[in-house]
């Protein structure tokens, strides 16, 4: 028998690019406003560590939840961050996507699905 869990729903991990924006190099900012958005959405973090990337210009970190992870790396010198949202609950991740970028303004979103926890069976192969 598999265990179920209320608050986990199958849903869709977001990779998040930006271009532009705020939070390029600066941590700080950047803890504060993934601790804001997954507190306001319903999920605290159980840890937040953002840091200055090594070796290059930029950031690199991560929100660890009980339920999925906020991954973030930042790029400054080429204005440019990547976001990795996966997240509980359905459409979870897309309003988490549009907080952080009203609190990061960035000039320019690409966002790209990835639909996990699905096991839909696969048709038949042709014969």
């Amino acid at each position: 028998m598999t265990e179920t869990h209320d608050f986990f729903t199958p849903g869709t991990q977001l990779l998040v690019d930006h271009r532009g924006g705020k939070g390029m190099r600066d941590p700080a900012l950047l803890e504060q406003v993934l601790t804001r958005a997954l507190t306001d959405r319903g999920l605290p973090p159980q840890q937040v560590m953002i840091q200055p990337a090594e070796g290059r210009d930029g950031v690199t970190g991560v929100a660890l939840l009980s339920a999925g992870h906020v991954a973030v790396q930042s790029w400054a010198d080429q204005d440019y961050m990547s976001l990795d949202l996966l997240v509980p609950g359905e459409g979870a991740a897309k309003q988490l996507a549009d907080d952080l970028a009203r609190a990061l303004l960035p000039d320019w979103t690409q966002i790209r699905a990835v639909l996990r926890n699905d096991f839909t069976p696969l048709p038949p192969a042709a014969a």
